[in-house]
């Protein structure tokens, strides 16, 4: 099987704003494997063109989303310069099935590599942490797809947005950290840090275990979205949303 056809079949769909169908009916027998050296050649693509890889994201981390798909672990895709939103609002073209998930950012200040590494690494690391929201798009028809699908779609990235204010990576507890998503002014989410893996540093840790694996590693100046604090929330052109995070400030989103 050529795995580069199919990392060229969703490229072109992210690209052109097409729906496609599920690789895995496309393409019967693809492995997890596959999907992630499919997420790379697709990505190559990007790279080619101009765009640069400034982070990763992680997908699945709540239990609730690992029991739903089968899986024991979570996933990871690779974030995008062009995914970098520069202000509080957004576009829906480009994309297809929007959705809008509260996130907590690590930004870092060294590497971490290795299959070995820890919490501590984890925070010695970290130069600061920051409210964030992840624009999440599949590109298969009806959102409808396996685990193998949604990896080699890139776990879903489209967009993200960062908040304004940066904090010192101890200045929450993450963990206990309450979360609230507003649509339009009514409260449609609410959840707290503790749905990431018990708390989101430990994403990080998994990341990077992952990662490792491929010879990867979070490079100074990454950034990582650590996993989506509430499910996802459908969004059309002309929404608000507004999410406020304890103790970490707010961030408000219009879709255009």
């Amino acid at each position: 099987m050529n795995l580069q056809s199919v990392a060229d079949k969703l490229y072109t769909s992210q690209t052109k704003v097409q729906e496609l169908e599920k690789v895995t009916a496309l393409y019967p027998g693809l492995t997890v494997d596959d999907a992630y050296t499919i997420q790379k050649l697709c990505v190559d693509r990007y790279l080619e063109n101009g765009d640069a890889l400034v982070g990763w994201k992680m997908g699945l981390t709540s239990k609730a989303k690992q029991v739903s798909v089968g899986v024991d672990d979570p996933i990871y895709g690779r974030l995008l310069s062009s995914m970098d939103l520069p202000s509080a609002e957004f576009s829906t073209k480009g994309l297809i099935h929007p959705r809008i998930e509260p996130e907590i950012a690590f930004i870092f200040g060294r590497e971490l590599k290795g299959s070995h590494v820890t919490l501590r690494d984890v925070w010695l690391a970290t130069e600061f942490i920051v409210p964030a929201a992840e624009v999440i798009d599949s590109r298969f028809r009806n959102f409808s797809f396996t685990l193998v699908d949604v990896i080699a779609d890139n776990a879903s990235a489209a967009r993200f947005i960062t908040g304004d204010q940066v904090y010192s990576p101890g200045h929450v507890s993450l963990a206990e950290m309450g979360v609230s998503l507003r649509k339009n002014g009514e409260v449609v989410q609410t959840g707290a840090g503790a749905a990431v893996l018990r708390h989101p540093v430990r994403s990080i840790v998994e990341l990077v275990r992952m990662i490792s694996g491929i010879g990867e590693s979070i490079k100074p100046g990454m950034v990582v979205l650590t996993g989506g604090i509430t499910e996802a929330v459908s969004v059309v052109r002309g929404d608000w949303i507004d999410i406020d995070y304890t103790g970490l400030g707010s961030l408000a989103l219009q879709v255009r």
